[in-house]
């Protein structure tokens, strides 16, 4: 529907227009409202006996239920929705033409005479849930057809059951999230988790996991936090009364595909393993996973940005001349469009190296586009050329309409913008690898950045990388790249028997090979990376040998590090000048952490401590240098709640006005955003 002013004669009025379908009219920013949670006043309706809308799993009003995912073009209509199949009956349309209606205009409404229904197995509606509630209350495997995307459902206190959900996934180790009403009974909660989980985006909110919590320990093996997140639709909310307990609620996928949108899609790859499909006939245009977000300081953070947040505008500071594309990264992929000041992230997509995601890139960037009526005519993409993205936007868009942004400018940039700095400021950036401009894998930087340049001022120390990417896979390794290669090299002697336990684990065999790829330099790159050393902190301290998600080893050395009560001290380190940049060498850091007979826990947050020194150092010292006292910290080490819960209090602490990523993700996810920044920014300068 199109909505306007009445302005003439002026009044406080409006009119409900017809919409127009000239692409002329519609062109520009045009809003795509996300999807909202279910609002108070239909939960009441859902429970109230005396309501025509009594237990109907599709209510919904102006004030909640599906938009981005059942829109498939602009302006947003009925009859361009997934709901155009279902006209309205005369109770529904009464209601929908009625301004006193909270149902005025609603473009999804529905009832059980005229909406969308259940179906499971030839059963409908009550029949069809009663049955799907069945075999999850039996400790079975349900796919439920949900608003973004299919899900997987089981009971969370049923440790068959997700060992059964683990081996379909292919998922062994990676957290599970929960479903439930009663929060409190599973996690620790403070006022700011407590606004998160309640908003109309109900997120995923990572939090404290109570000892009690009546989970199986199969959902997060090895954790102190657990993912939860409240019902969101009516669906989820007959569930949860229903079964009267926590629910796993996962992506009906498996690993690294993406979320099942399709009916005939979701019978094929989910209905071999799952003991039936919870369906329904109102068609997913749009995929939206969960989202998932924690709390560090006090602020909400973003980590995962999908269903309530995306397509959400973002703020660009510069307008952009020309409707441009930002591609984003290899993992956690998203795409953002910019048009005139305002940045559209799409939805979170996952590693393009799975085919079905690159499909899904693809398919995104097309909806994209459509719903805004735009033909983009620049592309912003990562240097690195090994990215199916960057190669995306070097296959269709010629040299003059490319702005290449390097990773961690771009990183950044993105928390910059969120935040709406104006001047200069210095960028923490860590994370795992992006590009350097000088050919070299950077991930442990501080860069004086403004929206269009940055200025390297300081590092850690480099290690290479034995196998390339094998060592990000198997943090050993990685420990081995740093006792036997670092930059400030170690004497042999003590770097064999700093790896004793290494060796002990893997064996000599392997442990000899890596050592002389290292010294042969071969399939070695080298890399600043912060994350690859907590990767190798967790593989010396015997967390973590080999990943099966990534992060795997840092998420270990977190929750380590969160098991110890006290305040220890931080372990040896050394800040240098080295070729006009200040460097951080970690040698004496990984001597003390793989020599200290001390509790793994007090290690590991022996070691966070010491990287938030480490890092406000570098911070003061570029300050000075500079007289630069904003920080922006990006990057995906930066989930880690712990650095930078106490990196953002030293900092603070210390008079710098310092910014994390909020709305938009730190991790690989904000990259798109970043890019569209840097882009706008790069072509209003020429």
């Amino acid at each position: 529907m199109a909505v306007t002013k009445n302005t003439c004669p002026p009044t406080n009025t409006f009119t409900i227009l017809a919409s127009s379908a000239d692409p002329v009219d519609l062109a520009g920013p045009r809003d795509l409202p996300p999807d909202l949670a279910t609002c108070d006043a239909c939960l009441r309706e859902l429970f109230d006996p005396t309501d025509r809308r009594f237990r109907y799993p599709f209510l919904n009003c102006t004030d909640c239920g599906p938009r981005a995912t059942i829109v498939g073009d602009l302006p947003y209509d009925r009859s361009r929705t997934a709901m155009r199949a279902f006209p309205m009956c005369d109770p529904c349309a009464t209601e929908y033409r009625d301004p006193a209606n909270r149902r005025f205009h609603a473009e999804p409404t529905a009832c059980p005479d005229c909406g969308p229904r259940l179906h499971w197995d030839g059963a409908t509606d009550v029949d069809a849930l009663a049955a799907a509630e069945a075999v999850i209350s039996a400790g079975g495997l349900v796919a439920v057809k949900g608003v973004g995307g299919f899900q997987l459902v089981c009971a969370a206190n049923a440790q068959p059951a997700v060992a059964r959900l683990r081996a379909a996934k292919h998922r062994p180790h990676k957290p599970f999230a929960v479903m439930t009403n009663d929060v409190t009974a599973l996690v620790v909660v403070d006022p700011p988790a407590e606004a998160a989980l309640r908003s109309t985006a109900r997120p995923i909110v990572l939090l404290p996991r109570r000892a009690d919590a009546p989970v199986a320990e199969a959902v997060a093996p090895g954790l102190a936090e657990l993912g939860v997140f409240l019902p969101y639709s009516p669906l989820h909310h007959l569930l949860l009364a229903d079964l009267d307990m926590p629910l796993v609620v996962t992506s009906g996928n498996r690993s690294d595909e993406p979320i099942a949108i399709d009916d005939d899609q979701a019978a094929a790859v989910l209905g071999p393993f799952v003991d039936g499909i919870l369906g329904h006939d109102r068609p997913i245009w749009s995929r939206y996973d969960d989202s998932v977000a924690r709390v560090v300081s006090g602020r909400q953070q973003v980590i995962r940005r999908a269903r309530g947040y995306s397509p959400a505008p973002l703020p660009l500071p510069a307008a952009t001349p020309q409707p441009l594309l930002a591609v984003g990264a290899q993992l956690k992929n998203t795409v953002t469009l910019g048009i005139d000041v305002q940045a559209v992230t799409g939805p979170h997509l996952g590693d393009l190296s799975d085919v079905d995601t690159h499909a899904a890139f693809l398919d995104s960037i097309a909806a994209l586009s459509r719903l805004h009526a735009l033909d983009p005519k620049v592309v912003a993409h990562d240097l690195h050329p090994g990215y199916l993205s960057t190669q995306h936007a070097r296959k269709w868009w010629a040299a003059r309409n490319r702005v290449g942004v390097q990773h961690h400018h771009a990183h950044v940039a993105a928390t910059a913008a969120e935040h709406g700095v104006t001047g200069p400021f210095l960028g923490l950036a860590y994370d795992g690898l992006g590009l350097g401009d000088d050919g070299t894998l950077w991930g442990g930087e501080l860069l004086l950045c403004d929206y269009t340049r940055y200025r390297r001022l300081a590092r850690f120390g480099t290690a290479p990388l034995p196998g390339g990417e094998a060592a990000v896979r198997h943090p050993a390794r990685m420990a081995l790249g740093y006792l036997f290669g670092a930059e400030d090299r170690l004497p042999d002697r003590l770097a064999a028997e700093l790896a004793r336990g290494v060796t002990e684990r893997l064996g000599s065999k392997q442990v000899t090979r890596v050592r002389r790829l290292v010294a042969a330099n071969v399939n070695c790159p080298r890399a600043s990376s912060a994350g690859r050393l907590f990767d190798a902190a967790s593989a010396l301290l015997g967390l973590c040998d080999e990943t099966t998600y990534e992060g795997e080893a840092a998420v270990l050395l977190e929750a380590a590090a969160r098991r110890c009560a006290g305040e220890p001290e931080p372990l040896r380190w050394t800040l240098r000048r080295r070729s006009e940049l200040w460097v951080y060498d970690p040698a004496h850091t990984l001597v003390d952490v793989a020599t200290s007979d001390e509790p793994v826990a007090t290690v590991a947050r022996r070691f966070h401590h010491t990287i938030t020194e480490v890092s406000v150092a570098m911070v003061t010292e570029c300050a000075q240098e500079t007289g630069v006292r904003t920080v922006c910290l990006g990057g995906g080490v930066f989930q880690n709640a712990l650095l930078a819960g106490e990196l953002i209090t030293e900092l603070a602490g210390q008079g710098f006005d310092v910014h994390i990523g909020q709305r938009v993700p730190v991790n690989d996810g904000g990259i798109s955003y970043g890019q569209a920044v840097v882009a706008a920014a790069t072509l209003n300068e020429g």
